[in-house]
């Protein structure tokens, strides 16, 4: 039992009989010990068994609305509870049993609070996630980051690894397990029914649940907890900042820092980390990364790995071909979306911010062409290559993650990186130009053509103008890289403009990886997991804050990858990049970053094109049409974003001159 107080004293004779007069009772009076302070007056219709531990009751608590009350203990059954200062418990039908109530609690209204039994609050659970029929069991810890389960779940084929990370998950689950139940401070408890085997941590709130059984709610002063009305969690991990509300209804699942799950959603089985959205719809052994949002009714993620995910109405998978079970799973690659009534057979994997539309039974593979467009025709998947980089809802999306964290925790489990454009993106953007060049190089130049290629068709025009979108898309990082490389360098001769662009480490260079959401060196990530195997990193902690001190290190990393990405990309050599090579990448990178506005200001025009004002003016009709288009969603010129397009130019233009005028600095000679 947990001590709320320095001593403890037994009962006196007169504190006992104003509790037998105010209606209390005892199966054994001296098994109660109190705290100095300890005011019997404010104990009614309260009955004691096993050993129980009060403390000072001498302050007022606020409900909402602005009731107050005294803190005590009023018509309650307690049994082998420890009590906190000044906690108000009243109008428990059955009892609390088995639990430590940290101070200035309130609880009020509820059926019954127990812990039944040795448990782990949900540490230690397996998690199915992905394959139903199981093989990538994900083991749940109140820490749990979306790095580490990421980890447990794709990297099966080194059983050293998972052996270790199995070793660190239970040694956190033994570090929870625990016969009491506790209740941190200023929580509040209100009509609800039952809970069994939970673990509430401090400033929660949990306002009309129906049951709450085997779980964990890792909630703090600064990022609570909230559990809603007719809400159901059975072997359950919540984290800082999270809520269920809404007759919300998961078992065997996690949610992160700062997710929202809510309006009858339904989960099980699944793992959703920071600031997921799931209302309406249903989740089935799914691994949602961050910014999965699911919000429909109709729709349906299953045994899929999702992160940055806008699911459309309707969107649903397979993952069952009815021969040896629910066996399959599908990949969807960051910032991805599903249109209306989208539909996808796993298995399949899916490229970054892809657009998925229409229904697609084969299993395709477009996870080397980020920024794309899946279209169904006539049972078909079509690939469009590259078009979702001239989308204004790309860039949309880009700005509204950050704006929409949540999280409001010092602690942030998962280390998340918004860039659209990074070696990870870049890297299969370039193997992308590469394979369509190949392919266009296949079909010649007959504009009927198409081809096949993993299971997708791909038309000759939309291949031609995905190479020239990649094109542009590697002009832009790489100029920007070198840009912000030399932003402080002086650039005057040649040689000191090589020594300002050489890497001062090799750190960053080969393949990259989205470990969900934090885009690392896959290098850097198998030493990692090198400390993980040799013991070195010897807790989840630990390893969570060797993620963090990678991601904090990210620009670091990212400038030997593009530096030798610029290398090859445009064929120079190392000892002989001259003045001259970098002013002619600065033109073209203006040149591509001002195309790329100019498609992104075409994009947005579209939203204020005649014909999608057809809706407005309903009064009067064409007369008001445009006052009234106006009135609502403004005018095209003074549309934040479309300004914001038109500064970005400038802005890109100057950054242009400026590095011109200092690379020009120099005499030629000098080169």
């Amino acid at each position: 039992m947990k001590y709320y107080a320095k001593h403890y004293r037994p009962l006196t004779q007169e504190e006992q009989s104003i509790l037998q007069h105010n209606l209390c009772s005892s199966s054994d009076w001296s098994l109660i010990r109190v705290a100095e302070g300890f005011d019997p007056a404010r104990c009614r219709g309260a009955h004691f068994s096993g050993e129980v531990l009060l403390a000072r009751f001498d302050a007022e608590v606020e409900l909402p609305g602005g009731v107050r009350k005294p803190t005590g203990i009023y018509h309650a059954h307690l049994h082998h509870c420890s009590i906190g200062d000044n906690v108000l418990i009243e109008g428990v039908n059955e009892y609390i049993s088995n639990y430590n109530i940290g101070p200035y609690t309130i609880i009020f209204n509820i059926d019954r609070m127990l812990v039944c039994s040795e448990t782990t609050f949900g540490n230690g659970l397996k998690i199915e996630v992905l394959n139903e029929t199981g093989g990538r069991e994900v083991v749940m810890t109140h820490n749990l980051s979306a790095h580490v389960a990421y980890l447990m779940a794709f990297y099966r084929h080194d059983p050293e690894l998972i052996h270790a990370l199995g070793q660190l998950t239970e040694r956190e689950s033994r570090a929870r397990t625990h016969c009491m139940g506790e209740v941190g401070e200023r929580v509040l408890i209100r009509s609800t029914h039952t809970i069994e085997n939970t673990y509430i941590g401090p400033y929660a709130r949990i306002e009309g649940a129906s049951r709450l059984r085997e779980g964990s709610l890792m909630s703090n002063r600064e990022d609570p907890v909230y559990i809603g009305y007719n809400v159901s969690c059975v072997n359950f991990i919540l984290q800082s900042g999270s809520s269920v509300l809404d007759g919300a209804t998961i078992s065997n699942c996690l949610v992160g820092q700062g997710t929202r799950l809510s309006h009858l959603f339904s989960a099980h089985d699944s793992l959703f980390f920071a600031n997921c959205q799931g209302e309406n719809g249903e989740a089935c052994a799914v691994f949602a990364g961050p910014y999965t949002v699911s919000m429909h009714k109709s729709s349906l993620l299953i045994a899929g790995y999702y992160s940055f995910l806008n699911a459309g109405s309707g969107s649903n998978q397979s993952n069952h071909l009815y021969k040896l079970g629910p066996i399959h799973q599908g990949i969807v690659e960051r910032g991805s979306k599903t249109t209306s009534d989208s539909y996808v057979l796993w298995p399949s994997h899916i490229g970054p911010f892809t657009l998925v539309m229409g229904r697609h039974v084969d299993h395709v593979d477009s996870s080397d062409f980020p920024f794309s467009y899946l279209i169904e025709d006539h049972n078909e998947t079509y690939l469009v290559p590259g078009v979702n980089l001239r989308s204004v809802g790309t860039i949309r999306d880009a700005k509204k993650w950050p704006a929409r964290d949540r999280r409001k925790d010092s602690q942030l489990l998962d280390s998340i990186n918004f860039n659209l454009l990074s070696p990870y993106t870049v890297g299969k953007m370039i193997r992308a130009h590469q394979a369509l060049s190949e392919l266009s190089h296949l079909l010649g130049n007959t504009a009927d053509h198409k081809i096949a290629y993993r299971n997708m068709r791909i038309q000759q025009r939309a291949l031609e103008r995905g190479i020239k979108l990649y094109e542009i898309a590697i002009v832009k990082f790489l100029g920007n890289s070198v840009i912000h490389r030399l932003r402080d360098s002086d650039c005057s001769t040649g040689t000191r403009l090589r020594d300002a662009l050489r890497p001062h480490s090799e750190r960053g260079l080969g393949s990259w990886i989205d470990l969900c959401g934090l885009i690392a060196p896959e290098q850097e990530i198998d030493e990692i997991i090198q400390r993980v195997k040799s013991h070195e990193i010897e807790s989840l902690d630990a390893l969570n804050a060797a993620f963090a001190d990678l991601h904090r290190h990210y620009y670091d990393l990212e400038w030997p990858w593009a530096y030798q990405a610029m290398l090859e990309w445009y064929g120079l050599e190392e000892e002989t990049i001259s003045r001259a090579d970098i002013l002619a990448l600065v033109d073209q990178w203006e040149q591509c970053v001002t195309e790329l506005d100019h498609m992104l200001y075409e994009d947005a025009k579209k939203e204020f094109a005649k014909s999608v004002k057809v809706g407005f003016g309903i009064v009067s009709g064409g007369r008001t049409q445009e006052a009234d288009f106006e009135s609502v969603r403004g005018a095209f010129d003074t549309n934040p974003f479309v300004l914001s397009v038109l500064e970005h130019i400038e802005a890109k233009r100057a950054l242009a001159v400026d590095m011109r005028e200092r690379l020009r600095a120099g005499s030629p000679s000098t080169d």
